[in-house]
């Protein structure tokens, strides 16, 4: 080499590092001492690096009084450590803060990891989305959860429990029945045959057949993402898509290959159901795929409100997950509070057993939805096991956040909104507003349906859009399948209570990955499952 080329190669060398010098720098220091959070009180950090905040607050078992201890020394908005001093982050319990926060979408977004890492496993659908494409999505979706759409399947709803029940009745009178089966398991069998019904006209047969290849290509895609989702390499990849293409390991190929039978699958259905359409034929109906085809062709549809057929495939990936796994959870950490508590269990069956399955299956849910007890119970389940833990939002602008409370900051000033800047992310803990016991009570913790017949007025201040909670969320990104999902719950109840009992649950525990999911305590490595005996009773449904 000649000398100019080894000085030129030194001097690209040295800027190299200057550059990264700088920019160390700047994260290290300018970031953090220019933060306009740097004065709000909260845990003091424990190293450069440390991750402890946010283990913390993500902790499935201790994050709610980790949560109140922590607002008991800082108030309700504190600041806390994401990734490094240059990550200051707003966790906010303050119902103020949050309201501001979650009906400003055009203010405060999902981060971009977490849009990355949504659209890696399921595409850019509703989920991920922001902005205008999230608006033109949600406007094309919502006539699938209309009161009318969703009275036509409820006999959808009513068949897929009744052919669980039929299955649970099989497997536990044969006679190599096993001591407990995992509920869990089933009903997110079950739940993806209706999601599959519900949304586009196609029944996967998941109860009956646990090898539907696309059954299995959702499941592995999701263990993989949920066992290496938090590991390094993962992360990486967040932050460094091209090693996934360029060093790809197990999780990645295996999610390329779920999403390769997933989508090929969606892409087949657009095919037969257009044809459909076109023909006019009795295949046309009102489930999600049809209503985005329909509006697609529509000539009432401004061009720039067109969905393509790349984003269909996306939404049937969305509906996919957020319809299934999420109720799925719910019913079964649901069926576990009651074998925890059997007097509520007999109190429920009582109440179930005197209602009798209409000849129009239809008046089935509105029969349920005017049960109390029933209604007490579903809330409860939600509002102490919510399926989704917390969310995250990044400011778009520099902001003014109202509180409700004056903040005393660390430099003795006192303010009465919190000063975010452009790119500072928000830590917003659904769980925690359900699980408050300055909000709910004492007993906000232990499984109580009672507790709805008076309502404590300090929940008034509660943002949730149902019952008061925060499980599904709130504002414009509220979950759009809120009444499905009730609807899917009560029914899957009533059916399974009036011909099961359900006792003896493994003692589990709350683990927050991706979704609240249960684990057997001293055995993890078994997976998330919720192992009980179930119990045939004489029944009228059978």
């Amino acid at each position: 080499m000649s000398t100019s080329a080894l000085f030129l190669a030194l001097q690209a060398l040295g800027i190299s590092a200057a550059t990264a010098a700088a920019y160390a720098a700047y994260l290290l220091f300018v970031l953090p001492l220019t933060s306009p959070l740097r004065l709000l009180p909260g845990p003091r950090f424990k190293g450069l690096f440390s991750h402890d905040h946010m283990k913390w607050l993500l902790h499935g078992e201790r994050s709610a009084s980790i949560g109140e201890q922590l607002i008991a020394a800082h108030g309700r908005n504190f600041r806390i450590q994401g990734l490094g001093p240059w990550d200051d982050r707003l966790f906010t319990l303050d119902p103020v803060a949050v309201s501001h926060i979650m009906n400003r979408p055009q203010d405060y977004h999902k981060p971009w990891q977490s849009r990355r890492l949504i659209s890696s496993l399921i595409g850019d659908g509703l989920l991920s989305s922001e902005g205008q494409q999230h608006k033109m999505q949600r406007r094309v979706l919502n006539p699938t959860f209309s009161v009318q759409n969703l009275r036509a399947l409820a006999p959808v709803l009513l068949a897929k429990a009744e052919e669980l029940r039929d299955k649970w009745l099989a497997i536990v009178t044969s006679d190599t029945a096993p001591e407990k089966i995992d509920p869990n398991h089933w009903f997110g069998r079950a739940t993806f045959d209706i999601i599959g019904l519900a949304g586009f006209d196609y029944d996967f047969g998941a109860i009956q057949n646990e090898s539907n290849e696309v059954y299995l290509a959702y499941r592995d895609m999701f263990e993989v993402a949920i066992n290496g989702g938090q590991s390094y390499r993962s992360i990486a990849g967040i932050y460094f898509p091209i090693l996934d293409k360029l060093l790809p390991d197990h999780r990645t190929r295996v999610v390329a290959k779920s999403r390769k039978i997933i989508d090929e699958l969606g892409a087949r259905m657009i095919t037969e159901k257009k044809a459909a359409i076109a023909a006019g034929g009795s295949a046309v109906g009102k489930d999600l795929l049809t209503l985005l085809l329909k509006s697609q062709i529509a000539k009432s549809t401004p061009s720039d409100q067109q969905i393509s057929e790349e984003d269909m495939v996306n939404q049937i990936n969305t509906f996919l997950f957020a319809g299934s796994d999420t109720t799925a959870l719910a019913m079964t950490w649901i069926l576990y509070h009651l074998t925890q508590t059997s007097e509520c269990q007999h109190r429920l069956r009582e109440e179930l057993s005197g209602v009798q399955i209409p000849e129009d299956p239809q008046e089935l849910f509105q029969e349920l939805d005017q049960l109390r007890y029933l209604d007490n119970v579903v809330r409860e389940g939600l509002r102490l096991v919510s399926p989704v833990h917390s969310t995250l939002r990044v400011a778009n602008n520099d902001d003014d956040i109202p509180v409700s409370e004056p903040i005393k900051l660390r430099n003795g000033r006192v303010v009465r909104s919190v000063r975010i800047r452009k790119g500072q992310i928000v830590h917003i803990p659904m769980e925690g507003f359900n699980l408050d016991r300055n909000i709910w009570g004492s007993d906000a913790w232990s499984f109580n349906p009672d507790r709805w017949d008076q309502v404590p007025e300090s929940t008034n201040v509660l943002p949730g859009i149902y019952a008061k909670t925060m499980t599904f969320s709130m504002g414009p990104r509220a979950c759009i399948g809120l009444r499905l999902s009730l609807m899917e719950i009560k029914i899957f109840l009533f059916i399974l209570l009036t011909r099961f009992e359900f006792r003896d649950s493994d003692t589990v525990y709350k683990s927050n990955v991706v979704l609240t999911r249960p684990y057997v305590r001293g055995k993890p490595g078994l997976g998330s499952q919720c192992p009980m005996r179930i119990v045939p009773l004489p029944g009228r449904n059978s």
